[in-house]
């Protein structure tokens, strides 16, 4: 039996992430935990996050679960939502400067004000609701889902990995960002796949059936 370990330090919505799992892979051991054991023994490990990095960041020490979240991600499937892609990163330009995991490297911005390029007009921060994730390669966990896909944001800072070939995802709000970032075991995403429908949950499907 397939065990999913979804990390709980203290935020984010667990019980809907852990409740979409249980609907997509019935057969699997889906477990919301702190355990350091339970985690690194766990077949595939989920990063969930909402709010604050300085709060998520914070929270990880205070649980002594950076070394956990570090470990797990350089060696197992390993999936970041929402605040995860943005933790996983070295620095983010939240509360006047935060330290993040350093897992991989690039750094984390806020939109600031931002325009329609098309019309001129102010958009909201945060960017929330549903917008299109354009594949900006092949990965596994986009198998099934189309191109230009929607998924469901909720968010006031992006993640601005340093290299390129991190991106496996941009959606465009003012600009294009990267919205998923991948490399080997890792897919992280700043959208949040439980809430957005059908491609959403055939994303975390894939996730349970990859093997990177």
């Amino acid at each position: 039996m397939t065990s999913i370990a979804i990390i709980d330090y203290g935020m984010g919505n667990l019980r809907s992430v852990a409740k979409a799992f249980e609907h997509i892979a019935p057969q699997a051991r889906v477990l919301v935990t702190q355990n350091r054991h339970d985690i690194l023994q766990a077949d595939r490990v989920v990063f969930p996050g909402q709010g604050s990095i300085r709060d998520c960041m914070r929270e990880l020490a205070h649980w002594h679960l950076m070394d956990v979240v570090r470990d797990a991600a350089l060696g197992k499937p390993f999936l970041g939502l929402c605040l995860g892609p943005q933790a996983l990163l070295e620095f983010s330009e939240e509360n006047g400067g935060t330290e993040c995991l350093k897992v991989l490297p690039g750094r984390v911005a806020w939109f600031g004000d931002l325009r329609d390029p098309a019309t001129g007009e102010r958009l909201k921060v945060p960017h929330m609701g549903w917008n299109q994730v354009h594949q900006s390669r092949d990965h596994p966990l986009w198998r099934g889902i189309s191109q230009d896909s929607r998924f469901y944001f909720v968010h006031s800072y992006y993640p601005q990995p340093a290299d390129p070939t991190l991106v496996a995802g941009q959606t465009c709000y003012g600009f294009d960002f990267a919205s998923v970032i991948a490399r080997d075991n890792i897919f992280a995403v700043q959208f949040h796949p439980e809430k957005s429908a059908q491609a959403g949950l055939r994303l975390l499907a894939n996730f349970v059936d990859w093997n990177p």
